[in-house]
């Protein structure tokens, strides 16, 4: 006796999004002692997420149903599945994590109309933000969920949202996290949040000047190489930008700062050196430089000049923009050493 059944009928939009809306909400139910159930939830929840990645990417063989996509987006914000992706996410397996990233990404990219409505349901849920980069301290989902983020700060009013919120201070700990992919993960995040948005930036910096270059000093001094010369580089790419010119004339004229411009001039590393001097020039380069920077320049004119004299962008490399410039700075340095000035 033969048996011959019918393939099951694929789920419509509307019929996936609310399985797995159950699915997730079914993990709540189940404890750890009932390890079966947890197991059998925890398949359910990766069956029904790979459906979603399917439908929003199509099957391979498939592209996907653009209507199909436009409804699943609509019923995803209108179940409040978003949320549950985020709050379920420490829950779930590995394969069912990667496709909840997937999918995550994909339906911020879309639109209905000129209206992106996936990232409208966050901005009327910022507190998912924060839960995302507190995740950063799980380190078996803080990839994850730096993936999630990245996909966020695209768009400028979640990038502000996270620059402004007190868990923004955490990243100055996390990219110093012992665990090194962790770590290098948490610093792409901030370096995002750090130059997408120029403008948010510089209404940031404005207002938090004090506090943040503080917190910012002590990646610049940090112990750690690779710290270092990450945070070396971002300052130069964020502050050197156009919208943030009365941030880097502020920052030129504080004493402080030229001195760990001037202690990294030292550093065994020559890439550090090479990046600090991009950030030194501006301060020698001022033409209104304070008078305690005129002074300690001209105090350490003579060390400054030889690790200028010696400091180049390497064998077989010429750069002549680099030389200029240095040239214009040891210039610049020999005159202030020239000038009649009280050093005491």
């Amino acid at each position: 006796m033969s048996f011959f059944f019918k393939p099951s009928r694929p789920k419509t939009p509307s019929e996936l999004v609310k399985a797995v809306k159950e699915s997730l909400l079914a993990l709540d139910t189940q404890t750890v002692v009932e390890v079966k159930a947890l197991e059998k939830a925890l398949e359910e929840v990766e069956k029904n997420l790979l459906a979603v990645r399917q439908m929003l990417s199509g099957d391979g063989e498939a592209e996907p149903n653009a209507e199909n996509v436009s409804q699943l987006m609509t019923e995803v914000r209108k179940e409040d599945v978003l949320g549950l992706f985020v709050h379920k996410l420490p829950i779930l397996g590995w394969e069912a994590r990667k496709d909840l990233v997937y999918c995550w990404c994909i339906l911020l990219k879309q639109t209905l109309g000129s209206r992106y409505c996936c990232v409208e349901y966050i901005e009327n849920h910022l507190e998912l933000l924060d839960f995302l980069v507190v995740c950063y301290d799980n380190k078996d989902i803080a990839l994850n969920c730096g993936s999630m983020l990245r996909e966020c700060i695209k768009f400028p009013t979640l990038a502000k949202y996270i620059l402004e919120s007190p868990s923004f201070e955490l990243f100055f700990k996390y990219v110093e996290l012992p665990n090194f992919d962790v770590a290098s993960d948490a610093f792409s995040t901030f370096k995002d949040l750090l130059t997408k948005h120029e403008n948010a930036v510089s209404e940031y910096l404005t207002v938090h000047y004090e506090e943040f270059f503080q917190l910012y000093e002590n990646l610049l001094t940090s112990a750690n190489y690779v710290t270092r010369r990450q945070s070396l580089k971002l300052l130069s790419e964020f502050l050197l930008e156009t919208p943030n010119s009365q941030i880097m004339k502020r920052y030129i004229l504080e004493l402080r700062y030229l001195k760990v411009m001037m202690t990294l001039l030292t550093d065994t590393s020559k890439n550090i050196q090479l990046s600090a001097f991009h950030v030194f020039k501006v301060f020698v380069a001022n033409p209104q430089k304070p008078r305690d920077i005129v002074v300690i320049l001209a105090k350490n004119h003579e060390r400054l000049l030889a690790l200028l004299h010696d400091l180049s962008v390497g064998k077989g490399s010429e750069d002549e923009q680099f030389e200029e410039e240095k040239d214009l700075i040891i210039k610049e340095i020999e005159r202030i050493a020239r000038l009649p000035i009280n050093l005491s």
